[in-house]
């Protein structure tokens, strides 16, 4: 249904450009803290990959020196360049949260990006808390507007609609006027872009990084009175018309400021290193696993009934490396029955070419049946019905429509911090980590961040 109305990017920036900290409800607050937290918990473990080091590499030689952190490296650079590093480590492991407004990676292009800037402005905790706020709502908002379908068509949303959550972001910090704010918006947005061909790749997570850095640019761009199209979204060749066939539901920015998709639909934290379309149908086999007390020779073999995205993600049935195995239902049935989840340590080549896993993997099926209507597959986007044949002739099902850690069913904040201790502490021991936790525990106040990553870079 197309919206003949005023053009999106005007209800953004007014609302992006007049935000004071005490407009944002502490409950909303506080998720966004929880997002700081896991975001940079990922980022740390994501540091220490070999695409995150890549990415390092190319900016070290490239970046100019800057007050803002680098984390794995002790660097420190300018905003743009540090940002596009720390992304591309929230997000090297798949590991960072997801939102279903958008079905975007938010936080692992948001945050990086805004504490970059924050650092080099020297700002304050309050003013990057409320400033990933105001990112994440307008990015929020766009997925919203834009519909499923943009997703489902093959664009990589994260990549598409990171730089407008980025840039606005950056553009708060920056103090820019609702003017300015809309040339930023309109900025980031003709030059964005994304194809989902980057899942399991290196692309993937250098996308996310690239995203990040982008907001980042466009924004200091726009400050500097740089003009962006004021009618980004309805322009005859703009993003609706050339990404969404027109359809782009404008209503979706009427709410701003008063409902919170920060809140609803919520986030979705990971509890597992790999793509959310596979975690329910691993929840689901873990606990006929322990319910029934199973071993892997016990397993005949296993159906998981999905809805058609989670196919189309979950697209390598017989992985040959790790950055494959992340979109492997195969991979995260035959982890979860092998090793109890596929976690960090299940994320090494010879873990995912071990003879017990490939063998379990070949006792995997994914299909997508009838039960995935439409009705079904708004209520449960990335649902699994799973059934567990076993060599006794026993069949044990499980449906859940919801994994642990989505917004329909949330990790507890004590699961939260014991996430962030694991992915923290194999870098920086467990006083770092725990030091870390507590900054970050205490960061939404009236003090300069630009030292809270020093202690871990």
């Amino acid at each position: 249904m197309k919206h003949d109305v005023q053009d999106g990017s005007a209800a953004l920036s007014e609302w992006a450009g007049n935000l004071a900290h005490d407009d944002v409800p502490a409950r909303i607050r506080e998720i966004v803290k929880a997002c700081v937290i896991d975001t940079l918990g990922v980022a740390v473990a994501g540091a220490g990959t070999n695409v995150a080091g890549t990415a390092r590499s190319y900016v070290e030689r490239a970046g100019r020196p800057g007050p803002a952190d680098v984390l794995g490296s002790g660097a420190k650079l300018s905003a743009a360049p540090a940002a596009f590093c720390n992304a591309v480590a929230a997000h090297a492991l798949d590991f960072d949260d997801n939102c279903y407004a958008g079905f975007v990676h938010g936080s692992a292009v948001i945050i990086p990006a805004a504490l970059a800037l924050a650092q080099e402005l020297d700002a304050t905790g309050a003013d990057l808390i409320t400033a990933i706020t105001v990112g994440a709502e307008c990015e929020y908002a766009v997925g919203a507007a834009a519909g499923l379908d943009l997703y489902q068509k093959g664009w990589w949303t994260t990549g598409l609609l990171g730089p407008i959550g980025a840039g606005v972001a950056a553009g708060y910090l920056l103090k820019m006027s609702p003017a300015q704010m809309r040339s930023c918006i309109g900025l980031v947005t003709v030059g964005a872009g994304g194809s989902k061909a980057c899942f399991g790749t290196d692309a993937k997570a250098l996308h996310a990084g690239g995203a990040a850095e982008a907001g980042v640019k466009w924004a200091c761009l726009a400050a500097a009175g740089a003009t962006g199209p004021g009618n980004v979204f309805s322009h005859p060749t703009g993003f609706a018309a050339l990404h969404t066939e027109g359809v782009f539901d404008e209503t979706a920015f009427r709410d701003l400021g008063r409902a919170w998709r920060l809140e609803h639909p919520g986030i979705d934290v990971k509890k597992y290193p790999i793509c959310l379309s596979s975690h329910a149908a691993v929840d689901a086999v873990a606990a006929i696993v322990r319910r029934e007390g199973l071993s892997a020779d016990d397993i005949e073999s296993v159906l998981c009934d999905v809805p058609p995205v989670v196919v189309a993600n979950l697209k390598h049935s017989r992985p040959a490396t790790s950055r494959e195995a992340q979109f492997s239902m195969e991979f995260a049935i035959a982890a979860t029955i092998c090793c109890g989840a596929p976690g960090l340590d299940q994320l090494g080549d010879e873990v995912v070419n071990s003879a017990s896993l490939r063998a379990m993997m070949e006792r995997v099926r994914m299909v997508s049946g009838p039960m995935w209507d439409a009705e079904r597959c708004a209520a449960a986007p990335e649902g699994a019905a799973v059934a567990v044949l076993t060599r006794d002739g026993r069949a044990h099902t499980d449906y859940l429509s919801h994994a642990v850690g989505a917004a329909a069913n949330p990790l507890t904040p004590e699961g939260l911090r014991a996430k962030f201790m694991a992915c923290a502490e194999p870098s920086l021991g467990s006083d770092g980590a725990r030091r870390l936790l507590d900054s970050l525990d205490a960061v939404d106040a009236d003090k300069p961040v630009r030292d809270l990553l020093t202690r871990v870079t």
